[in-house]
């Protein structure tokens, strides 16, 4: 039997590519009936972002430069690959984008339990799906704790931040190997596949990946 496929996904929350990116990998696997070992680890599109935050449109505008007209075009197209994986992006004007690095920390604390998939993919649809702020601690811990997690163990991490130099030592190690843009998968700590690539060329490596094993 073919043993359980490591996979390092470098991603953030707030990264609507980076859900793109994962769906694509899991239709993938399906697909192929293969085990993974997904394994999530910490990126900040915007490590300086204040408590605030920032409206998505004027934010986008100022970092990358495009028209409102350009980013309708680009959500509107975003929603339509992210429905065609399953996965439901609700775009609004008001939308904000916001520090992630409280809920890189609760990712981190639940990989720890081996259930980092969970915390990631429920934080990715809280942003995403139901326009809630996953920046605010109370949001956050309403999330975990709607899975099961200790809401009180969650608050107490977020306020002593005892993972804080966790996940700054694993971005700090990403950007070393030259991550600079996500989503950045990885197979078997050996084969990078950057972006959401799409689910034939994550089938494709899978394959390869699956027949080196054998």
């Amino acid at each position: 039997m073919t043993k359980a496929v490591h996979i390092d996904i470098v991603s953030d929350v707030v990264c609507p590519w980076c859900a793109i990116g994962y769906h694509q990998l899991r239709t993938a696997l399906d697909e192929l009936g293969m085990d993974a070992e997904i394994h999530w680890q910490p990126f900040q599109l915007n490590p300086d972002m204040g408590p605030e935050g920032q409206n998505l449109g004027e934010h986008l505008g100022e970092k990358y430069g495009i028209t409102p007209a350009q980013s309708r075009q680009n959500r509107d197209h975003i929603t339509a690959v992210g429905a065609e994986l399953g996965f439901t992006f609700r775009f609004t004007d008001e939308m904000r984008m916001v520090n992630t690095h409280d809920a890189h920390q609760l990712i981190h604390w639940a990989a720890l339990e081996g259930r980092d998939t969970e915390v990631k993919q429920a934080f990715q649809k809280a942003y995403f799906t139901d326009g809630l702020d996953v920046s605010d601690r109370d949001v956050l811990v309403k999330l975990v704790s709607d899975l099961g997690f200790d809401a009180d163990e969650a608050r107490a991490i977020l306020e002593d931040q005892r993972y804080d130099g966790a996940v700054l030592e694993q971005m700090d190690f990403w950007r070393q190997q030259g991550i600079n843009s996500v989503p950045a998968i990885i197979f078997e700590r050996k084969y990078l596949v950057p972006g959401a690539a799409g689910v034939e060329q994550f089938r494709q490596v899978l394959s390869e990946v699956a027949q080196q094993q054998a």
